[in-house]
């Protein structure tokens, strides 16, 4: 089979397109003919080793696909690892079937991305109606499906982004402001966005100077959802007793801890499915690269060239 293997970690570039033998089910495992492959942040941090779970050489990145087993059924499935392949291991209890209605990029969106955005709001962000949510990274694949979810869910959203053409596609998907995330005085802009008053939920993957403003914006009782830190640059220390002046709270959130829980991670993918079907979740499909391209998709991805979901053809 085709496949990308790294053999010695690194940035995109350490990505190799190579042939491999197909992999062996053990107990337990199903092997899936792989149609589609999703491409995560994670994934860079895969081959870089510096992902919350360490790797190992040589490894085949990749921690989703949807592709058809053995019997014939059409399914997303996470993997350990393997994903950017023809064919990878499914746990056959992670296995989640796709119904008619959801194409296989629509589904490749709800697994991660889907997902991340449901719990971050809902599960631990606890948003309710008439609250104020800002949403940083608002045109990737987890923040367009979070604006079209916080909307549903009766939020305020202000979309954080770098260009026009993704403010103008955060506008487009519900979003009620978008302002620019480099400009000098992001605080301000926030608080202006929101009538000049402090915002209830922060939705945070980039870290560094970002993370610092998210939480100085913060209203009394105001949730700061951490779910990543793609600038790579960690924020300032913070003090516990800075917390206590506004009453606020620092959550971090990893979609890790949610796989094997059916009520966690399968029930919300359905749910997810069944609002794309009906047409009130409408995922964005960036782009898809040839697997033979996946150095070029990191690259996209990490130099912000990216919307919405990325994904791999496997054929190509």
């Amino acid at each position: 089979m085709r496949a990308i293997q790294i053999t010695a970690f690194g940035g995109p570039e350490s990505m190799k397109l190579v042939e491999l033998p197909d992999p062996v089910a053990g107990p337990g495992f199903e092997l899936i003919d792989v149609s589609a492959i999703g491409i995560n942040y994670a994934d860079t941090h895969q081959t870089e080793n510096s992902y919350l779970s360490p790797q190992k050489l040589p490894l085949v990145p990749g921690i989703e696909v949807v592709g058809t087993t053995s019997s014939g059924r059409r399914v997303l499935t996470p993997v350990a690892s393997g994903g950017y392949a023809q064919k990878a291991l499914a746990y056959s209890g992670a296995m989640i079937d796709i119904p008619e209605g959801v194409s296989d990029s629509q589904a490749l969106c709800m697994l991660v991305q889907g997902s991340t955005a449901w719990h971050i709001l809902k599960t631990v962000g606890h948003v309710k109606a008439g609250e104020s949510v800002v949403i940083h990274a608002a045109a990737g694949g987890v923040g367009t499906i979070a604006i079209q979810l916080a909307k549903m869910w009766g939020a305020k959203v202000i979309a954080v982004v770098s260009t026009q053409e993704k403010r103008d596609l955060t506008k487009s998907l519900g979003a009620d402001s978008a302002i620019d995330a480099d400009q000098e005085n992001l605080g301000a802009a926030i608080l202006e966005a929101n009538n000049g008053k402090p915002v209830d939920l922060v939705l945070e993957m980039v870290g560094g100077k970002t993370f610092d403003v998210s939480l100085e914006v913060l209203a009394p009782f105001g949730r700061l959802i951490t779910f990543g830190m793609a600038s790579r640059t960690p924020p300032t220390a913070i003090h516990p007793g800075s917390l206590l002046r506004g009453s606020k709270t620092i959550t971090g959130f990893w979609l890790s801890h949610c796989f094997g829980s059916k009520e966690l991670l399968n029930d919300v993918i359905i749910q997810l499915f069944e609002l794309v079907k009906s047409g009130k979740l409408k995922p964005v499909i960036g782009a898809t690269f040839p697997l033979s391209q996946a150095t070029r998709a990191h690259q996209a991805m990490l130099g912000r060239e990216t919307t919405g979901k990325i994904t791999l053809n496997p054929n190509e």
